[in-house]
């Protein structure tokens, strides 16, 4: 568990040619790959691993084209299947909202002189989301093998080396 990045992302500068000549050739060596799926979109490009080899924790990348001059900036961005994401979005609002008002019931309780009692479930429901984020890490740990399979993918097909932050 040495990564603390949710969702780790690049910024790429691709020197001397046009967005969409960019995108036509990282679309033509997806289709030649058999590993990998895409869906392409005006400026967009989503690639994910394809389904036979795909499991829940299975990262996708999602690139944005933006031309700048001659030189186009590509900006990547990891992240899981769109249902865990909106899983641990949830899970983790829902612990919010629960906290919020198991602290404004028990502060009442607490400010009448009463037992408070139900403060207790605070640093249980802290406990719960700690579990959630280790529960995402251990997730992405699973899925590492196939991000960087499709992060030298990219390299591969770009001839650079791009920094993940």
């Amino acid at each position: 568990m040495s990564s603390f990045r949710i969702r780790p992302r690049f910024k790429h500068r691709v020197e001397a040619v046009q967005k969409d000549e960019l995108e036509s050739a990282i679309c033509a060596a997806l289709e030649q790959n058999k590993q990998f799926t895409f869906t392409n979109f005006p400026d967009h490009l989503y690639i994910k691993i394809n389904p036979d080899e795909r499991h829940i924790w299975s990262p996708q990348l999602h690139l944005s084209f933006d031309q700048e001059g001659n030189d186009v900036t590509v900006r990547g961005l990891y992240g899981p299947n769109p249902t865990i994401w909106a899983f641990f979005f949830f899970g983790y609002v829902a612990i919010g909202i629960l906290m919020l008002f198991l602290g404004m019931w028990g502060g009442s309780l607490w400010s009448l002189g009463k037992d408070a009692s139900v403060l207790w479930g605070i640093p249980v429901l802290a406990a719960l989301a700690v579990g959630l984020y280790l529960f995402s890490q251990a997730g992405q740990k699973l899925g590492a093998q196939q991000m960087f399979d499709i992060h030298h993918f990219y390299e591969g097909i770009t001839h650079n080396k791009v920094v993940v932050s």
